[in-house]
């Protein structure tokens, strides 16, 4: 079986991924810096937005696509993805925007992706209860 709604979202995060690694390594070669960061406010918000993504985009992918291959409607699959995909682009644009500081889009971005786990959690709860119970 495939898994094409996830598959799509993973894709977008993937290149997310993709710019937020450029733009730390941007950051490491202008301070040539291979591995931690400098009292740089910039870089320090940039290695984060990147840690952030690193530490909430896979387990919300993983919830979608086991939703998605254990049947949840594929609408449900599409709006909690979405709600993740806009919270991890609104987090990283605050943290990048913001210097590290707090912003507006650091903050809806977080709630958004909180809310997005939960709601992938709740959907593979309820999938569990419906085909156990």
């Amino acid at each position: 079986m495939i898994v094409p709604v996830t598959g799509v979202f993973a894709a977008v995060l993937g290149i997310l991924m993709l710019v937020l690694s450029g733009h730390v390594v941007r950051f490491r070669l202008k301070y040539k810096k291979g591995m931690g960061v400098t009292d740089n406010p910039d870089f320090q918000a940039a290695v984060r937005a990147h840690g952030n993504l690193v530490e909430y985009a896979p387990i919300g992918l993983i919830m979608l696509g086991i939703a998605e291959l254990n049947g949840v409607a594929s609408g449900f699959i599409y709006w909690t993805g979405m709600t993740l995909v806009v919270g991890r682009l609104l987090h990283a644009w605050g943290m990048i925007s913001g210097h590290g500081e707090e912003h507006i889009g650091r903050a809806i971005g977080i709630v958004m992706t909180w809310l997005a786990i939960l709601a992938a959690a709740i959907l593979l709860l309820w999938n569990i209860w419906q085909v156990n119970g």
